[in-house]
């Protein structure tokens, strides 16, 4: 029976075969379920995510953009149910400051999508030109319904056309700031519902075409981690950081001897730190005064001191999950951790740090902070949340925030843009708060100049190195 088998597929018509090769084309796309997404981006490298259905042979063959005879494939990467159909390639040997178009292959199949698919290499710009302009999005509080497991009552979330108007910037990176995925009870206390809901999430139609052609970084906060505001005796948080490298294309995930989510990328002159409150965090009953509570943990912490003295970017922009410089928030911000917020704040005037802002998430609405303290520059703490988890209700405290900036208080779903141009002594930093319709709400432009501590030497001009 076999060799008539064999022996009849090779009489078949070719209306027959072509049949055969529709159904072999249509069962290589639908093996794929989610992504390809795109990650971190280096001079000569970058990584490509992609989840599929079942165990595939997968493949990408990716090109200098308008140049297809430039052509490359890449090695074949075969997707297990150990590996959670999890395929992560590494480009490496790409020309610097390039943006390349791809495709992916399944099965040998190449799978087709509406949407572009592209990624692109930072330039070679030190030594030769002033640093590039570019363009970063970013948000929190990604919540996808999923009414098995929802609460009862209305949907918590929204409908996801906010990743549109993030496309319509079109952005050159994404920063994720946590909740980027929200377990629900059923999941946190077991690796397979956990590993459940990122590819749930993942896989939302909408979100798509923003994976495909943006790069992208994350940290996490509570949701995406564990159980509502979980900290570090959270039982499961070394199966909740496996599944997070298994997810993410970041650069790094903590260091060889401090584990997290936390790590540093540049992007032209200006550098991100990327911070873990979750992993080292101490539970948030302990007293605000005491040197035992600790959001980002001693290791982490002195991590992030010793980075922002080596660093020689421009700006330099802390990320947290939660907010950072809010004084009278009554949820989980950085400024109930005062001993540890005060160390950082010290540190920044005693070594003459210039550039630091920060960004956050977490509140389930945006607004601009400032915090003003003596001998040191004003620092800013840009927080936009929620993407598409339900709106915040402002506590009777925060209704009369005095670190807020006037009129940079917007209570729908939203994201921030920072937008980076000009040449590096006189490098300007425009924060935009936009919502799910493309509506600007603010903006907000800082020149370096106003983050420099007053008579500082510019150490940073020109094209040669500080």
């Amino acid at each position: 029976m076999k060799r008539r088998s064999f022996m009849s597929h090779l009489l078949l018509s070719p209306v027959a075969l072509s049949l055969l090769q529709l159904r072999a084309e249509g069962e290589a796309v639908d093996a794929l379920l989610s992504g390809p997404m795109v990650g971190y981006s280096e001079i000569t490298e970058t990584v490509i995510w992609l989840q599929t259905r079942r165990a595939a042979r997968a493949q990408l063959r990716y090109w200098v953009q308008g140049k297809p005879e430039t052509a490359r494939i890449s090695e074949e990467y075969r997707t297990t149910q150990a590996g959670d159909f999890i395929a992560k390639f590494t480009l490496s040997g790409l020309a610097f400051g390039t943006r390349y178009d791809y495709e992916v292959y399944l099965d040998g199949h190449r799978i087709e999508r509406p949407y572009a698919m592209t990624f692109q290499t930072q330039p070679m710009w030190k030594w030769r030109t002033e640093p590039p302009p570019f363009k970063v999005a970013f948000g929190s509080c990604h919540y996808v319904n999923d009414p098995p497991f929802d609460r009862p009552g209305r949907p918590y979330g929204s409908p996801a056309k906010i990743f549109s108007a993030i496309m319509a910037h079109k952005p050159d990176v994404m920063l994720w700031l946590g909740d980027n995925c929200y377990y629900r009870e059923a999941d946190y206390h077991t690796e397979a519902g956990m590993r459940y809901r990122y590819a749930h999430t993942r896989a939302q139609a909408e979100l798509q075409p923003l994976w495909a052609a943006t790069h992208h970084y994350a940290i996490w906060d509570d949701h995406d981690y564990g159980p509502n505001d979980s900290d570090r005796t959270f039982r499961g948080r070394d199966i909740a950081l496996r599944i997070f490298r298994d997810y993410w294309g970041n650069p790094a995930y903590g260091t060889p001897d401090i584990p997290g989510c936390f790590f540093r990328f540049e992007w032209a002159d200006i550098e991100f730190f990327m911070l873990d409150g979750r992993y080292h965090r101490t539970p948030n009953e302990l007293s605000d005064d005491s040197p035992e509570k600790m959001l980002f943990g001693r290791e982490q912490l002195q991590w992030l001191l010793e980075s922002l003295r080596s660093s020689q970017a421009t700006f330099k922009v802390v990320v947290g999950g939660g907010q950072m410089l809010n004084p009278v928030s009554p949820w989980e911000c950085f400024s109930r951790f005062k001993v540890e917020q005060a160390r950082l704040f010290d540190f920044i005037r005693a070594e003459k740090i210039s550039g630091v802002l920060f960004i956050s998430g977490d509140r389930h609405l945006a607004e601009l902070n400032q915090r003003r303290e003596p001998g040191l520059y004003p620092l800013y703490d840009f927080t936009s949340s929620s993407l598409t988890a339900g709106i915040a209700t402002l506590s009777k405290a925060e209704q009369s925030n005095p670190a807020r900036v006037s009129g940079t208080l917007v209570e729908k779903h939203n994201f921030g843009i920072l937008e980076f141009s000009g040449s590096r002594a006189t490098r300007l930093l425009t924060m935009r708060c936009i919502d799910e319709d493309g509506i600007e709400h603010w903006k907000r432009e800082i020149p370096i100049s106003e983050l420099r501590f007053a008579r500082q030497a510019d150490k940073s001009g020109g094209w040669s190195e500080p």
